[in-house]
């Protein structure tokens, strides 16, 4: 969601503190702003684009060798000038992601201790803690320290002070933040990206940790609530991330991009089977092998995209692995009061790691009992991996486009690996299943490289779409998650209202809603549900609805008036399901195209969701 650049450099940093916000824009935001301290704050902010921001900074001629940058996705307050970040008290100027939860008891206090609020946001408390505390305490560092142990929730927050131009104080509890150690300077931000334009040295700061950048170095004091402050070395970790990884490069948007990087990404993380004979549990951890064998269900947490993951893992775990599995909403999860199992394993999936219901959830889950874990996450050095027992790193890299599309697909290959190697410790897996399923698998890059080369007959299809206002999507069995991913897609970027059901359940109400008018999008491999899922079609045409079928090549179901019919590779088995997702992916794609809205950056919508 919002996205947090600070710097203390040599030369003027503006156009480094610009340059990060431009590629934090993928994580959504509604405004920007940006301070300077040059022996005394100045700010600008606007409710356009970081280009709109960039055009007033160079028409200010605004300069400087210290600042905090921001892009803001409203919670506290609409989207407006007056609630854009940074916000000033006094001689102090924050920057802050995240949600306070007690802010509007501060607020009262507040107010009643003589502050004005010119803002609707939960951020601006927090300036105003700051510059209490520092009549206390003439050390920024100390102040923030006091500050932020009044504060609940979530949040990471940059901090300047007038009076001292040198210096950034940063923290983070529950939202992410990092340093950058560059040549000429010192840096912070709430995402690799964002920095990589001066240094790939990173330090990743931890739960209650309060740092003090200045142009020459830094330093970490650990404040957790409760506990004692004491300073803390963390380490410095090269980004394997490259300029080139958060580029466009030849395509129209990101999201084609990352359609289209499938293949070879779904390879990458597969590398460490493919070239192999059997799978080995050491590829989740190296305690992973006792605790698969001390599972006795499975437990999966995840928001969004990777919820539908996880639905299709249910199938697949349950058939192949004969383990129960219970899939549930993290956001739900976290506040209901479920039946414990013991030995259970739970799986966290989340493409940035930082996803707040989903890390809830899984603390959640460890306060009742369960004592496993294992996270599914695209970052090496998120919240998630850390607070896990087991972990393993799908290899998308960055995903830039809100809606995701390859973190999906690399998620479905890591729970396909997971369903195998529980299998096999389970004795549920011969060694000539296991053969034929790393032959599938090897085989994966080239099916999907294929499946991306119905892209000409989904862009026709898309022409007829862009005109419609709704839309019903039907799967069965494990391609009824597909639909519900491929109904997410489409409503995400083109704004068309799609819904998806399990075939079967037309009869019992949805099919109330079919006409002429209403497109039926139907996912048809040629599986053991085939047969029934044809009469499920049979009930569409019967209603005079249109129908566009995405089959295999061998599912024996053919065009005529209403029907409409791309086709596949042969039927996948298994991994069906990942190759039914490109066409869907390709679909939303183009009708957004064709109806002229931000692919990328949809509407609304954040990238990363680090609040509730």
């Amino acid at each position: 969601m919002c996205g947090i650049v600070g710097a203390v450099a040599k030369g003027n940093i503006v156009p480094t503190l610009l340059e990060g916000l431009r590629r934090l824009e993928y994580r959504g935001y509604d405004s920007a702003g940006i301070a300077l301290n040059n022996g005394a704050l100045h700010r600008l902010r606007t409710t356009g684009r970081v280009a709109e921001l960039s055009k007033l900074a160079d028409d200010q001629k605004f300069s400087g060798e210290a600042g905090i940058a921001h892009t803001r996705w409203a919670t506290h307050g609409a989207p407006s000038e007056r609630n854009a970040h940074p916000h000033i008290s006094g001689e102090v100027a924050v920057v802050h992601n995240g949600i306070i939860e007690n802010h509007e008891a501060l607020r009262q206090r507040l107010q009643n201790e003589g502050f004005t609020f010119t803002s609707d946001t939960d951020t601006e408390v927090i300036a105003h803690l700051i510059t209490i505390n520092l009549k206390e305490t003439p050390d920024l560092f100390e102040a923030v320290c006091r500050s932020v142990a009044e504060l609940q929730g979530a949040y990471a927050i940059a901090v300047m002070e007038e009076a001292r131009p040198e210096r950034i104080v940063v923290c983070r509890n529950g939202a992410p933040l990092l340093l950058g150690l560059g040549e000429y300077g010192t840096y912070a931000a709430s995402d690799a990206s964002a920095l990589l334009q001066v240094t790939r040295r990173m330090v990743y700061l931890e739960e209650g940790d309060v740092a003090e950048i200045h142009r020459d170095g830094y330093r970490i004091v650990n404040c957790l609530p409760g506990g004692v402050a004491r300073e803390v070395a963390r380490t410095v970790q090269e980004s394997e991330l490259t300029n080139e990884a958060v580029e466009m490069g030849p395509y129209a948007h990101f999201m084609q991009k990352e359609i289209f990087e499938q293949p070879g990404v779904v390879a990458n993380t597969l590398e460490m089977v493919l070239n192999a004979h059997s799978i080995s549990p050491r590829l989740f951890g190296n305690e992973a092998e006792n605790i698969f064998k001390d599972t006795r269900s499975i437990l999966i947490l995840a928001c969004g995209t990777s919820y539908h993951a996880g639905l299709v893992a249910r199938y697949w775990l349950e058939t192949v692995t004969g383990l129960p599995c219970n899939v549930e909403i993290a956001s739900e999860y976290r506040y209901r009061n479920p039946a414990i199992a013991p030995h259970t394993l739970v799986v966290g999936i989340s493409q940035s790691g930082e996803t707040a219901d989903t890390l809830a959830a899984l603390s959640y889950a460890k306060s009742l009992g369960h004592r496993h874990s294992l996270g599914i996450c695209n970052v090496a050095e998120s919240a998630l991996v850390r607070q896990t027992d087991l972990r393993f790193l799908t290899r998308a890299g960055p995903e830039i486009g809100v809606a995701s599309t390859k973190a999906f697909t690399t998620q479905l290959a890591a729970l396909m690996l997971l369903t195998m190697t529980l299998a096999k410790l389970n004795g549920r897996s011969s060694d000539k299943s296991e053969r034929e399923m790393i032959t599938a698998m090897r085989h994966l890059p080239v099916a999907l490289q294929h499946a991306l080369q119905v892209e000409p007959q989904v862009k026709a299809w898309a022409e007829r779409f862009s005109e419609k206002k709704h839309a019903l999507f039907l799967g069965r069995g494990m391609h009824y998650p597909i639909a519900l991913e491929g109904a997410l897609k489409l409503k995400e970027i083109s704004y068309i209202h799609a819904e998806a059901y399990a075939a079967g359940e037309l009869k019992h109400g949805p099919l109330a809603l079919v006409d002429k008018d209403m497109p039926v999008v139907a996912i048809a491999p040629n599986d053991a549900l085939l047969e029934k899922l044809k009469s499920n079609l049979q009930e569409v045409r019967a209603r005079g609805g249109e129908l566009y079928v995405f089959a295999d090549a061998d599912s024996r179901i053919q065009e005529s008036e209403g029907v409409h019919v791309i086709r596949l590779a042969e039927h996948a088995g298994l991994l069906s399901p990942i190759l039914h997702t490109i066409p869907l992916q390709l679909l939303a794609y183009h009708v957004a195209l064709q109806k002229g809205t931000d692919v990328d950056k949809p509407r609304n919508l954040a990238k990363s969701v680090t609040v509730e």
